[in-house]
């Protein structure tokens, strides 16, 4: 059984937004166990999905770039804000941002090792040597920390970068591949707008992990079980939260956000019917900066001191 600190009650309460006691409580009933403690809070109407688990703590910046059937976005991370502003930092992550798009980290994009590998242009170290170089020029510590890349074999991939702090460059960035015969790049522009804003998980219903679908499955049997209805209504409570669910997670079931009404899915058969061909979405990446990195807590005053001293 895990000990139950009172850091680890703050984080599940930073999780679910449930009670401190509620939090406390969960976590004896689950010797410990984080995760398993949201499901029991959510299990017992205490608290919604774990929503804040991913909040962004990071400074850097999120880069993006395309080149017709083909788009990149990465994430270099810094230790401040100050940093992300400056001229050579941000050169850095556009440059790094290319090198992705012409395949330095593989045909996906993931592959940060072979990136750092690759030849920095006009400098004569590599990508991870040039980084190395910024944290000994500027004394903050930096990461390469991901990076995506998208094709497709016919059609486009649009970018979209929210609140761009200069062209390409921001906090959070999105990619929206289409398969088309014809130029569907307006469209793409508004389906990469609404995968920032609407952070969706999944292509489709068929690729949802199917560990995370039996967890919120079990989820929703529970709760419905507590309402004390029969068993056929029961299922048919399950069957329609899970409705909900995949209007959270999966993109074409999401409400689309340019005209708050249509089903993504229906704007795209739309779409496809304006330019009288085929259209497919084929992939998107959403990438927010320092997503899921705790950030040590400095107060301002500390960090413009550190800041004077280099």
């Amino acid at each position: 059984m895990a000990e139950i600190t009172a850091a680890l009650v703050k984080e599940l309460r930073e999780k679910t937004g449930a009670g401190m006691m509620d939090c406390k409580r969960a976590l004896n009933e689950t010797a410990g166990d984080l995760e398993g403690a949201v499901d029991w809070l959510r299990k017992k109407g205490l608290a919604a999905a774990a929503k804040k688990a991913g909040r962004v703590a990071a400074e850097g910046l999120v880069g993006v770039t395309t080149k017709g059937r083909v788009g990149a976005v990465v994430e270099v991370n810094a230790e401040t804000d100050f940093v992300a502003r400056n001229e050579t930092f941000q050169n850095y992550v556009r440059t790094v941002t290319g090198l992705v798009l012409e395949g330095a980290a593989g045909k996906g994009g993931e592959d940060i090792e072979a990136l750092k590998q690759a030849a920095f242009p006009g400098t004569g170290r590599s990508v991870g040597e040039e980084l190395t170089h910024m944290i000994a020029t500027i004394g903050e510590n930096m990461a390469l920390r991901r990076g995506r890349r998208l094709e497709v074999a016919e059609g486009v991939v649009v970018a979209y970068m929210h609140n761009a702090q200069s062209p390409g460059l921001g906090k959070i960035g999105a990619l929206a591949a289409l398969q088309s015969s014809r130029d569907a790049s307006a469209f793409g522009r508004q389906l990469a707008m609404h995968v920032a804003a609407a952070n969706p998980k999944y292509l489709d219903i068929a690729s949802i992990d199917k560990a995370e679908l039996e967890r919120e499955r079990s989820v929703l049997r529970e709760k419905a079980k507590a309402s004390g209805k029969p068993d056929t209504i029961i299922e048919k409570m399950v069957e329609g939260g899970l409705r909900k669910f995949y209007e959270q997670v999966v993109l074409p079931e999401q409400t689309f956000i340019i005209d708050g009404e249509s089903k993504v899915a229906k704007a795209v058969e739309a779409e496809a019917k304006r330019l009288g061909a085929a259209l497919r979405v084929t992939d998107f990446v959403r990438i927010a900066l320092g997503e899921g990195i705790e950030k040590d807590k400095t107060d301002f005053a500390a960090e413009v001191a550190a800041q004077l001293k280099h």
